[in-house]
């Protein structure tokens, strides 16, 4: 733990919820992601408690006075900012980026839109409402092409296309998880992560993550519940490209708006080594095998400080919403 998190009053933060579990198809990480935040708070000697959206009504923080969330939510209703707005309304500083940057930031197509408007790299897409329009996607794009939700995370709902025959099948699951399907130019080559810490000026990249999944399928699964993914941080990659990505994702992440923590997915195109950047996760993994904690400790920041630095940044997006303490 640095000096910096040291000087954080633990019992000063006050009764905190830690928000966890969820409606979304993401539960289940979100419990386990919640879980490890607990005991780390609660090791510090923070007042945490465990509070669950999908059991009890959000009022309820406020009326058992709540002084401020950690939000380890996950995919709808957790970090498409939502509960972020519910928060603001009730007055509860809250981890993470704020409801606008939120919203977008769950929504790849207009992450990608804002991206390209400010000259940030990212592969070419198509918003489609048909197995017909995934076809003529792949037709445009070329294979292989990922289809995917354009609001969902994890990877759930996802097809690497080598053909048009996978294109209706590919569709209609990625229709299952959200009425929008959008289908992206597949960058051949190296997968990275990318962390960015802090607040607009001051925000800062973490070290790069490259990744290496059995055969290169970085899925649910492999995500998640299995050990054969490698993670490599550092990356192993030339000093000169882990700065370009980290300029790249300070500038995603300020383009959005973030504020508090988030983590960018980038493909390095093996043929000329240009990063291009996926999207944006605005509340990341806190699980045993997550990512964020791993490039975190290569900085030397462990588990716990992250946690305890996450949370004395709690914010509100309202003017005056800045909480006593807090650090940068």
């Amino acid at each position: 733990m640095s000096q910096k998190d040291l000087n954080i009053d633990a019992k000063g933060l006050g009764k905190v919820a830690v928000l966890m579990g969820g409606a979304s198809a993401e539960r289940e990480v979100s419990l386990m992601s919640g879980a490890g935040v607990l005991a780390a708070l609660q090791g510090l000697g923070v007042d945490a408690h465990a509070f669950d959206p999908a059991i009890s009504d959000l009022g309820e923080l406020r009326r058992a006075g709540f002084a401020r969330c950690f939000i380890a939510l996950h995919g709808r209703h957790g970090e498409d900012g939502t509960v972020q707005g519910a928060l603001e309304l009730l007055g509860i500083p809250y981890t993470g980026p704020g409801v606008m940057a939120s919203s977008i930031a769950m929504d790849k197509t207009m992450t990608k839109r804002i991206w390209r408007a400010d000259g940030l790299s990212t592969p070419d897409w198509r918003l489609v409402s048909s197995g017909g329009e995934t076809a003529q996607a792949l037709a445009e794009l070329g294979a292989p092409m990922i289809v995917k939700p354009a609001r969902e995370g994890s990877t759930l709902g996802l097809t690497k296309v080598t053909d048009a025959a996978q294109c209706a099948q590919a569709y209609e699951l990625a229709a299952r998880y959200d009425p929008e399907v959008l289908c992206e130019q597949f960058i051949e080559g190296d997968e990275t992560t990318c962390p960015v810490l802090g607040n607009g000026a001051a925000a800062q990249a973490l070290p790069v993550i490259r990744i290496v999944a059995p055969q290169g399928n970085y899925d649910y699964q492999n995500k998640y519940f299995t050990d054969d993914t490698q993670y490599h941080c550092p990356s192993g990659l030339p000093q000169a490209e882990e700065a370009e990505i980290q300029r790249l994702v300070v500038a995603a992440y300020r383009s959005l708006a973030c504020r508090g923590w988030a983590r960018a997915d980038i493909m390095i195109r093996a043929s000329d080594r240009k990063p291009f950047l996926l999207e944006i996760n605005t509340s990341p993994g806190m699980t045993s095998h997550s990512l964020v904690p791993m490039s975190a400790r290569a900085a030397g920041i462990d588990y716990a400080a992250l946690c305890l630095r996450l949370l004395a940044n709690a914010n509100l997006d309202s003017p005056g919403g800045t909480v006593p303490g807090g650090v940068q």
